[in-house]
Protein backbone atom coordinates (compact mmCIF):
# COMPACT_ATOMS: atom_id res chain seq x y z
CA UNK A 1 0.00 0.00 0.00
CA UNK A 2 1.56 3.38 -1.40
CA UNK A 3 1.59 6.11 1.53
CA UNK A 4 -1.38 8.35 1.63
CA UNK A 5 -2.34 11.60 2.69
CA UNK A 6 -5.65 11.46 4.63
CA UNK A 7 -7.42 14.89 5.60
CA UNK A 8 -10.77 15.22 7.29
CA UNK A 9 -12.79 17.00 5.07
CA UNK A 10 -16.35 16.25 5.77
CA UNK A 11 -16.30 15.89 9.47
CA UNK A 12 -15.46 18.74 11.66
CA UNK A 13 -17.32 18.57 15.44
CA UNK A 14 -18.81 20.78 16.64
CA UNK A 15 -16.93 20.67 20.21
CA UNK A 16 -13.59 21.54 18.11
CA UNK A 17 -15.39 24.36 16.37
CA UNK A 18 -16.13 25.65 19.40
CA UNK A 19 -13.46 25.82 21.17
CA UNK A 20 -11.62 26.86 18.13
CA UNK A 21 -13.85 29.68 17.99
CA UNK A 22 -13.38 30.76 21.67
CA UNK A 23 -9.10 30.58 20.88
CA UNK A 24 -10.15 33.02 18.66
CA UNK A 25 -10.71 35.95 21.01
CA UNK A 26 -7.26 35.52 22.03
CA UNK A 27 -5.38 35.27 19.01
CA UNK A 28 -3.41 38.16 16.99
CA UNK A 29 -4.34 37.88 13.12
CA UNK A 30 -1.36 35.95 11.05
CA UNK A 31 0.80 38.59 8.72
CA UNK A 32 0.07 38.37 4.97
CA UNK A 33 3.41 37.10 4.48
CA UNK A 34 2.61 33.97 6.95
CA UNK A 35 -0.50 33.05 4.65
CA UNK A 36 1.36 33.96 1.73
CA UNK A 37 3.99 31.63 2.58
CA UNK A 38 1.39 28.30 3.62
CA UNK A 39 0.49 29.14 0.02
CA UNK A 40 3.59 28.59 -1.33
CA UNK A 41 4.17 25.68 0.93
CA UNK A 42 1.21 23.69 0.04
CA UNK A 43 1.43 24.33 -3.60
CA UNK A 44 5.27 23.68 -4.05
CA UNK A 45 4.22 20.43 -2.55
CA UNK A 46 1.27 18.74 -3.74
CA UNK A 47 0.14 20.90 -6.82
CA UNK A 48 -0.60 19.27 -9.91
CA UNK A 49 1.38 21.66 -12.96
CA UNK A 50 3.93 22.79 -10.31
CA UNK A 51 6.12 22.09 -12.78
CA UNK A 52 4.78 25.20 -14.96
CA UNK A 53 5.48 27.71 -12.67
CA UNK A 54 9.74 28.07 -12.57
CA UNK A 55 8.98 29.63 -9.10
CA UNK A 56 7.61 26.46 -7.35
CA UNK A 57 10.84 24.84 -8.44
CA UNK A 58 12.79 22.93 -5.40
CA UNK A 59 15.70 24.72 -6.08
CA UNK A 60 13.92 28.49 -6.96
CA UNK A 61 15.30 30.11 -3.81
CA UNK A 62 18.20 29.78 -1.54
CA UNK A 63 16.79 30.58 1.14
CA UNK A 64 13.68 31.69 3.48
CA UNK A 65 14.84 35.57 2.79
CA UNK A 66 14.89 34.78 -0.87
CA UNK A 67 11.79 33.23 -0.65
CA UNK A 68 10.09 36.07 1.66
CA UNK A 69 11.10 38.94 -0.63
CA UNK A 70 9.71 36.93 -3.88
CA UNK A 71 6.56 37.18 -2.01
CA UNK A 72 7.11 40.41 -0.78
CA UNK A 73 6.27 41.32 -4.25
CA UNK A 74 2.45 40.68 -3.74
CA UNK A 75 0.23 42.52 -1.69
CA UNK A 76 -2.06 39.79 -1.09
CA UNK A 77 -3.20 35.77 -0.85
CA UNK A 78 -4.94 36.09 -3.58
CA UNK A 79 -2.87 37.70 -5.76
CA UNK A 80 -0.16 35.74 -4.85
CA UNK A 81 -2.12 32.30 -5.31
CA UNK A 82 -3.42 33.85 -8.63
CA UNK A 83 0.29 33.96 -9.99
CA UNK A 84 1.55 30.73 -8.86
CA UNK A 85 -1.16 28.66 -11.04
CA UNK A 86 -0.66 27.40 -14.25
CA UNK A 87 -2.39 28.50 -17.60
CA UNK A 88 -4.23 25.47 -17.94
CA UNK A 89 -5.78 25.24 -14.21
CA UNK A 90 -9.13 26.57 -14.52
CA UNK A 91 -10.43 24.79 -10.99
CA UNK A 92 -8.05 25.73 -7.89
CA UNK A 93 -9.11 27.76 -5.48
CA UNK A 94 -7.99 29.75 -2.36
CA UNK A 95 -10.55 30.79 0.63
CA UNK A 96 -10.41 33.48 3.13
CA UNK A 97 -12.82 31.51 5.59
CA UNK A 98 -12.45 27.22 5.76
CA UNK A 99 -15.74 26.89 7.15
CA UNK A 100 -17.73 27.88 4.57
CA UNK A 101 -16.29 25.24 2.39
CA UNK A 102 -16.25 22.71 5.31
CA UNK A 103 -20.01 23.20 4.99
CA UNK A 104 -20.33 22.44 1.71
CA UNK A 105 -18.39 19.50 2.04
CA UNK A 106 -20.87 18.22 4.35
CA UNK A 107 -24.10 19.66 1.87
CA UNK A 108 -24.57 22.82 3.93
CA UNK A 109 -25.46 25.99 2.13
CA UNK A 110 -27.25 29.14 2.37
CA UNK A 111 -29.63 28.82 -0.16
CA UNK A 112 -33.72 29.30 -0.40
CA UNK A 113 -34.36 26.53 -2.89
CA UNK A 114 -34.68 27.99 -6.15
CA UNK A 115 -31.72 26.05 -8.41
CA UNK A 116 -31.83 28.21 -11.15
CA UNK A 117 -29.76 28.67 -14.68
CA UNK A 118 -29.02 32.65 -16.25
CA UNK A 119 -28.82 32.26 -20.10
CA UNK A 120 -28.73 35.31 -22.16
CA UNK A 121 -31.72 36.90 -24.03
CA UNK A 122 -31.38 35.99 -28.12
CA UNK A 123 -31.34 39.58 -28.82
CA UNK A 124 -27.63 40.12 -27.89
CA UNK A 125 -29.11 43.02 -25.62
CA UNK A 126 -27.04 41.21 -22.78
CA UNK A 127 -30.09 40.88 -20.71
CA UNK A 128 -30.15 37.47 -19.23
CA UNK A 129 -32.98 35.65 -17.94
CA UNK A 130 -32.96 32.97 -14.86
CA UNK A 131 -35.21 29.52 -15.60
CA UNK A 132 -36.07 27.44 -12.26
CA UNK A 133 -34.19 23.70 -12.88
CA UNK A 134 -35.79 22.52 -9.78
CA UNK A 135 -36.93 23.69 -5.68
CA UNK A 136 -35.19 21.71 -2.72
CA UNK A 137 -38.19 20.74 -0.15
CA UNK A 138 -39.05 22.42 2.92
CA UNK A 139 -37.58 25.79 1.68
CA UNK A 140 -39.06 29.17 0.03
CA UNK A 141 -39.12 28.73 -2.99
CA UNK A 142 -41.79 25.66 -2.17
CA UNK A 143 -43.36 27.58 -0.29
CA UNK A 144 -43.65 30.51 -3.21
CA UNK A 145 -45.45 27.62 -5.37
CA UNK A 146 -42.13 28.15 -7.59
CA UNK A 147 -41.95 24.66 -9.94
CA UNK A 148 -39.23 23.73 -12.44
CA UNK A 149 -39.43 25.51 -16.10
CA UNK A 150 -40.69 29.04 -13.83
CA UNK A 151 -38.71 32.04 -15.97
CA UNK A 152 -37.63 35.30 -14.15
CA UNK A 153 -36.41 38.23 -15.60
CA UNK A 154 -35.94 40.60 -12.74
CA UNK A 155 -34.63 40.81 -9.04
CA UNK A 156 -36.18 43.57 -6.94
CA UNK A 157 -37.48 44.83 -9.78
CA UNK A 158 -34.48 45.55 -11.86
CA UNK A 159 -33.57 43.78 -15.28
CA UNK A 160 -31.44 40.82 -14.88
CA UNK A 161 -28.27 41.44 -16.85
CA UNK A 162 -24.66 40.17 -17.60
CA UNK A 163 -23.39 42.93 -15.46
CA UNK A 164 -25.61 42.79 -12.37
CA UNK A 165 -26.49 39.48 -12.06
CA UNK A 166 -24.15 38.65 -9.43
CA UNK A 167 -24.96 41.77 -7.31
CA UNK A 168 -28.62 41.41 -7.38
CA UNK A 169 -28.39 37.76 -6.55
CA UNK A 170 -26.07 37.85 -3.69
CA UNK A 171 -28.18 39.06 -0.74
CA UNK A 172 -30.02 36.77 1.19
CA UNK A 173 -33.53 37.95 0.40
CA UNK A 174 -34.86 38.98 -3.00
CA UNK A 175 -37.87 39.07 -4.79
CA UNK A 176 -37.87 38.24 -8.56
CA UNK A 177 -40.29 39.01 -11.26
CA UNK A 178 -41.37 35.89 -12.65
CA UNK A 179 -42.26 36.38 -16.85
CA UNK A 180 -43.85 34.42 -19.73
CA UNK A 181 -42.05 34.13 -23.20
CA UNK A 182 -43.53 34.15 -26.75
CA UNK A 183 -40.66 32.78 -29.09
CA UNK A 184 -39.68 36.95 -29.35
CA UNK A 185 -40.21 38.60 -26.47
CA UNK A 186 -40.40 37.62 -22.41
CA UNK A 187 -43.69 39.69 -20.59
CA UNK A 188 -43.65 40.26 -16.98
CA UNK A 189 -46.74 38.14 -15.20
CA UNK A 190 -47.32 40.57 -12.66
CA UNK A 191 -46.32 37.61 -10.01
CA UNK A 192 -42.99 37.84 -7.48
CA UNK A 193 -41.47 35.49 -5.18
CA UNK A 194 -39.82 36.47 -2.10
CA UNK A 195 -36.91 34.25 -1.26
CA UNK A 196 -35.12 33.88 1.74
CA UNK A 197 -31.84 31.84 2.06
CA UNK A 198 -31.08 29.76 5.13
CA UNK A 199 -28.60 27.43 6.20
CA UNK A 200 -29.86 24.22 4.05
CA UNK A 201 -28.40 20.70 4.31
CA UNK A 202 -29.37 19.28 1.20
CA UNK A 203 -29.95 15.38 0.03
CA UNK A 204 -28.16 14.88 -3.61
CA UNK A 205 -30.35 11.94 -4.05
CA UNK A 206 -33.23 14.40 -5.16
CA UNK A 207 -35.34 11.18 -7.68
CA UNK A 208 -35.17 7.56 -7.52
CA UNK A 209 -37.78 6.36 -8.99
CA UNK A 210 -38.71 2.94 -10.62
CA UNK A 211 -40.17 2.82 -13.91
CA UNK A 212 -42.10 0.78 -15.98
CA UNK A 213 -41.99 1.17 -19.86
CA UNK A 214 -42.81 -1.70 -22.54
CA UNK A 215 -42.45 -4.49 -19.78
CA UNK A 216 -39.40 -3.29 -18.93
CA UNK A 217 -38.32 -2.18 -15.12
CA UNK A 218 -35.94 1.28 -15.72
CA UNK A 219 -34.12 3.06 -12.61
CA UNK A 220 -34.11 6.46 -12.84
CA UNK A 221 -31.87 8.60 -10.18
CA UNK A 222 -31.48 11.83 -10.54
CA UNK A 223 -28.18 12.77 -7.85
CA UNK A 224 -27.30 16.03 -7.59
CA UNK A 225 -23.76 16.13 -5.50
CA UNK A 226 -21.45 13.49 -4.36
CA UNK A 227 -21.48 14.27 -0.79
CA UNK A 228 -19.82 11.67 1.32
CA UNK A 229 -22.89 12.22 3.94
CA UNK A 230 -25.67 10.77 1.99
CA UNK A 231 -23.75 8.05 1.14
CA UNK A 232 -26.27 6.13 2.78
CA UNK A 233 -29.22 7.49 1.03
CA UNK A 234 -27.51 6.78 -2.35
CA UNK A 235 -27.20 3.12 -1.62
CA UNK A 236 -30.65 2.86 -0.12
CA UNK A 237 -31.83 4.16 -3.42
CA UNK A 238 -30.14 1.43 -5.36
CA UNK A 239 -30.93 -1.67 -2.55
CA UNK A 240 -34.55 -0.54 -3.91
CA UNK A 241 -34.03 -0.48 -7.20
CA UNK A 242 -32.61 -4.21 -6.98
CA UNK A 243 -35.54 -5.08 -5.07
CA UNK A 244 -38.05 -3.94 -7.60
CA UNK A 245 -35.83 -5.91 -10.46
CA UNK A 246 -35.05 -3.15 -12.62
CA UNK A 247 -32.60 -4.21 -15.22
CA UNK A 248 -31.83 -0.81 -16.61
CA UNK A 249 -30.57 2.76 -15.32
CA UNK A 250 -31.13 6.01 -16.19
CA UNK A 251 -28.36 8.12 -14.35
CA UNK A 252 -29.12 11.31 -14.47
CA UNK A 253 -26.13 14.09 -13.61
CA UNK A 254 -27.36 16.78 -15.75
CA UNK A 255 -26.84 19.50 -13.11
CA UNK A 256 -24.56 17.61 -11.24
CA UNK A 257 -20.91 19.86 -10.95
CA UNK A 258 -18.84 17.16 -8.50
CA UNK A 259 -17.58 15.98 -4.99
CA UNK A 260 -16.22 13.18 -3.08
CA UNK A 261 -13.86 10.36 -5.74
CA UNK A 262 -14.58 8.37 -3.00
CA UNK A 263 -18.09 8.20 -3.86
CA UNK A 264 -17.95 8.91 -7.37
CA UNK A 265 -16.34 4.97 -7.00
CA UNK A 266 -19.24 3.80 -4.81
CA UNK A 267 -21.68 4.74 -7.43
CA UNK A 268 -19.89 3.19 -9.88
CA UNK A 269 -19.67 0.01 -8.15
CA UNK A 270 -23.58 0.40 -7.51
CA UNK A 271 -24.09 0.16 -11.03
CA UNK A 272 -21.87 -2.60 -11.80
CA UNK A 273 -20.66 -4.97 -8.74
CA UNK A 274 -19.23 -7.57 -10.92
CA UNK A 275 -15.54 -5.36 -11.39
CA UNK A 276 -14.71 -5.46 -7.45
CA UNK A 277 -10.86 -4.97 -7.24
CA UNK A 278 -10.43 -4.14 -10.80
CA UNK A 279 -9.20 -0.24 -11.24
CA UNK A 280 -11.61 2.21 -12.09
CA UNK A 281 -9.00 4.88 -12.14
CA UNK A 282 -5.73 5.99 -12.03
CA UNK A 283 -3.71 8.90 -10.28
CA UNK A 284 -0.75 11.26 -11.77
CA UNK A 285 0.37 13.45 -9.20
CA UNK A 286 3.40 15.81 -9.39
CA UNK A 287 6.85 14.83 -10.33
CA UNK A 288 7.72 15.00 -6.42
CA UNK A 289 4.76 12.73 -5.50
CA UNK A 290 3.60 10.65 -7.52
CA UNK A 291 5.94 7.59 -6.51
CA UNK A 292 4.48 7.95 -2.62
CA UNK A 293 1.02 8.77 -3.29
CA UNK A 294 -0.72 8.05 -7.14
CA UNK A 295 -2.86 4.68 -6.00
CA UNK A 296 -5.48 3.09 -8.62
CA UNK A 297 -8.79 3.52 -7.59
CA UNK A 298 -10.55 0.58 -7.66
CA UNK A 299 -13.77 -0.63 -7.71
CA UNK A 300 -15.19 -1.38 -4.69
CA UNK A 301 -17.84 -3.28 -2.25
CA UNK A 302 -18.54 -1.15 0.81
CA UNK A 303 -19.83 2.79 0.99
CA UNK A 304 -17.34 4.75 3.46
CA UNK A 305 -19.36 3.70 6.62
CA UNK A 306 -18.68 0.12 6.09
CA UNK A 307 -22.07 -0.79 4.87
CA UNK A 308 -22.25 -3.56 2.02
CA UNK A 309 -22.93 -1.84 -1.39
CA UNK A 310 -26.21 -2.94 -3.05
CA UNK A 311 -24.90 -3.52 -6.99
CA UNK A 312 -27.48 -4.02 -9.93
CA UNK A 313 -24.24 -5.50 -11.89
CA UNK A 314 -25.71 -3.67 -14.76
CA UNK A 315 -23.45 -4.42 -19.07
CA UNK A 316 -25.65 -1.04 -19.52
CA UNK A 317 -26.26 2.34 -18.29
CA UNK A 318 -27.50 5.55 -19.77
CA UNK A 319 -25.95 8.66 -17.97
CA UNK A 320 -27.75 12.35 -18.79
CA UNK A 321 -25.02 15.21 -18.86
CA UNK A 322 -25.63 18.84 -19.68
CA UNK A 323 -22.28 21.45 -19.22
CA UNK A 324 -22.95 21.59 -15.76
CA UNK A 325 -21.86 18.34 -15.47
CA UNK A 326 -18.39 18.22 -14.01
CA UNK A 327 -15.46 16.35 -12.49
CA UNK A 328 -16.85 13.51 -9.80
CA UNK A 329 -19.61 12.80 -12.17
CA UNK A 330 -17.39 12.88 -15.60
CA UNK A 331 -15.32 10.27 -12.93
CA UNK A 332 -18.19 8.15 -12.95
CA UNK A 333 -18.44 8.38 -17.20
CA UNK A 334 -15.38 7.92 -17.82
CA UNK A 335 -14.53 4.98 -15.51
CA UNK A 336 -17.03 3.17 -16.06
CA UNK A 337 -16.54 3.02 -20.24
CA UNK A 338 -13.84 0.88 -20.29
CA UNK A 339 -16.31 -1.89 -18.37
CA UNK A 340 -19.61 -1.26 -19.49
CA UNK A 341 -22.00 0.67 -22.17
CA UNK A 342 -22.18 3.87 -20.93
CA UNK A 343 -24.17 5.77 -22.92
CA UNK A 344 -24.14 9.65 -22.47
CA UNK A 345 -27.12 11.34 -23.32
CA UNK A 346 -27.42 15.63 -23.49
CA UNK A 347 -24.60 17.64 -23.84
CA UNK A 348 -21.19 17.69 -23.72
CA UNK A 349 -19.29 18.02 -20.18
CA UNK A 350 -17.42 20.91 -18.41
CA UNK A 351 -14.13 18.66 -18.50
CA UNK A 352 -12.71 18.10 -15.79
CA UNK A 353 -10.55 15.25 -14.76
CA UNK A 354 -8.22 16.58 -11.77
CA UNK A 355 -8.97 16.39 -8.60
CA UNK A 356 -7.97 18.44 -5.24
CA UNK A 357 -7.95 17.98 -1.26
CA UNK A 358 -8.56 21.21 1.51
CA UNK A 359 -4.78 22.10 2.66
CA UNK A 360 -4.49 23.82 5.79
CA UNK A 361 -1.76 26.00 7.24
CA UNK A 362 0.14 22.84 8.83
CA UNK A 363 2.90 21.20 8.59
CA UNK A 364 3.70 19.00 5.39
CA UNK A 365 2.78 16.76 4.30
CA UNK A 366 -0.07 16.64 6.09
CA UNK A 367 -1.73 20.10 6.17
CA UNK A 368 -4.37 19.05 8.41
CA UNK A 369 -7.36 20.33 10.25
CA UNK A 370 -6.24 19.31 13.47
CA UNK A 371 -2.38 21.05 12.47
CA UNK A 372 -3.81 24.33 10.99
CA UNK A 373 -2.66 27.97 12.45
CA UNK A 374 -5.46 29.30 14.50
CA UNK A 375 -4.27 33.14 13.45
CA UNK A 376 -6.24 33.05 10.29
CA UNK A 377 -8.75 30.90 8.42
CA UNK A 378 -7.38 30.74 4.83
CA UNK A 379 -7.12 27.11 2.99
CA UNK A 380 -6.58 26.12 -0.50
CA UNK A 381 -8.07 23.09 -2.50
CA UNK A 382 -5.47 23.27 -5.21
CA UNK A 383 -5.46 20.58 -8.07
CA UNK A 384 -3.31 17.96 -7.23
CA UNK A 385 -4.09 14.53 -9.16
CA UNK A 386 -5.47 14.12 -12.75
CA UNK A 387 -7.32 11.05 -13.06
CA UNK A 388 -7.50 8.66 -16.12
CA UNK A 389 -9.90 5.66 -16.75
CA UNK A 390 -8.37 2.30 -17.55
CA UNK A 391 -7.70 2.29 -20.75
CA UNK A 392 -5.75 5.55 -19.72
CA UNK A 393 -8.33 7.96 -21.35
CA UNK A 394 -7.58 11.56 -19.43
CA UNK A 395 -7.09 15.27 -20.84
CA UNK A 396 -10.30 15.58 -21.85
CA UNK A 397 -9.81 19.32 -21.41
CA UNK A 398 -13.33 19.93 -24.26
CA UNK A 399 -15.48 17.47 -21.98
CA UNK A 400 -17.40 14.04 -22.70
CA UNK A 401 -19.33 13.76 -25.85
CA UNK A 402 -23.08 12.21 -25.78
CA UNK A 403 -23.69 9.50 -27.95
CA UNK A 404 -27.14 11.08 -28.41
CA UNK A 405 -26.57 15.04 -28.69
CA UNK A 406 -29.66 16.72 -27.01
CA UNK A 407 -30.01 20.04 -25.07
CA UNK A 408 -32.04 21.05 -22.56
CA UNK A 409 -35.26 23.56 -23.56
CA UNK A 410 -35.65 26.54 -21.59
CA UNK A 411 -39.05 26.70 -22.28
CA UNK A 412 -40.33 23.42 -22.32
CA UNK A 413 -38.37 21.25 -20.28
CA UNK A 414 -40.64 19.37 -18.59
CA UNK A 415 -40.48 17.57 -15.21
CA UNK A 416 -38.01 16.06 -13.87
CA UNK A 417 -38.58 11.80 -13.88
CA UNK A 418 -41.52 12.28 -16.26
CA UNK A 419 -41.26 9.48 -19.13
CA UNK A 420 -42.00 12.79 -20.95
CA UNK A 421 -39.42 14.88 -19.82
CA UNK A 422 -36.99 15.16 -23.57
CA UNK A 423 -33.83 14.14 -22.02
CA UNK A 424 -35.14 10.87 -19.87
CA UNK A 425 -37.81 10.12 -22.91
CA UNK A 426 -34.42 10.28 -25.05
CA UNK A 427 -32.90 7.38 -23.17
CA UNK A 428 -36.42 5.36 -22.50
CA UNK A 429 -36.95 5.29 -26.61
CA UNK A 430 -33.15 3.77 -26.75
CA UNK A 431 -33.78 1.03 -23.58
CA UNK A 432 -37.36 0.32 -24.12
CA UNK A 433 -38.50 1.94 -27.78
CA UNK A 434 -40.33 4.70 -25.87
CA UNK A 435 -41.73 6.96 -28.47
CA UNK A 436 -39.96 10.05 -28.31
CA UNK A 437 -41.72 13.54 -27.93
CA UNK A 438 -41.41 15.81 -30.81
CA UNK A 439 -37.89 18.45 -30.81
CA UNK A 440 -39.13 20.66 -33.52
CA UNK A 441 -38.69 24.71 -33.02
CA UNK A 442 -36.17 24.39 -30.02
CA UNK A 443 -34.69 27.72 -29.74
CA UNK A 444 -31.05 26.51 -28.19
CA UNK A 445 -29.81 29.81 -26.21
CA UNK A 446 -26.15 30.33 -24.20
CA UNK A 447 -26.41 29.49 -21.03
CA UNK A 448 -23.56 31.00 -18.52
CA UNK A 449 -23.85 30.58 -14.94
CA UNK A 450 -26.49 29.28 -12.16
CA UNK A 451 -27.02 29.25 -8.85
CA UNK A 452 -23.98 27.24 -7.78
CA UNK A 453 -21.23 28.88 -9.59
CA UNK A 454 -20.51 30.86 -6.03
CA UNK A 455 -20.39 27.33 -4.18
CA UNK A 456 -16.94 26.70 -3.37
CA UNK A 457 -17.35 22.90 -4.58
CA UNK A 458 -18.71 23.62 -7.52
CA UNK A 459 -17.07 21.69 -10.22
CA UNK A 460 -14.58 19.78 -7.52
CA UNK A 461 -13.51 16.21 -7.21
CA UNK A 462 -12.44 15.80 -3.91
CA UNK A 463 -9.61 13.04 -2.78
CA UNK A 464 -10.10 10.73 -0.94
Amino acid sequence: MKKRIFISLLIVSVLYVSCFEDADDNLQPASTIDIQNFIYRGLNYFYLYKADTPELANDAFANQDELNSFLNNYETPETLFDYLLSSQDRFSNLYSDYTLIENALSGITLSNGMEFGLVYYPDNSGNVFGYVRYVLPNTDAQSQGLVRGDIFTTIDGQQLNENNYNDLLAPNTYTIGLATYDGADFTLTGETALLNKTQYNENPVYKAETLTVNGNKIGYLMYNGFIKDYDTELNNAFAQFKADGVSSLVLDLRYNGGGSVETATDLASMITGQFNGQVFYQEFWNEDRQADYAENGLFDSTISNGSSISSLNLSQVYIITTRRSASASELVLNGLKPYIDAVQVGDTTTGKFQASFLLYDAPAPQFSRSEANPNHTYAMLPLVFKTANAAGNTDFTEGLFPQIPLQENYFNLGQLGDENEPLLAAALFEIAGRPMPSNKGVQYLKEFSDSNADSPIYGKMIGN
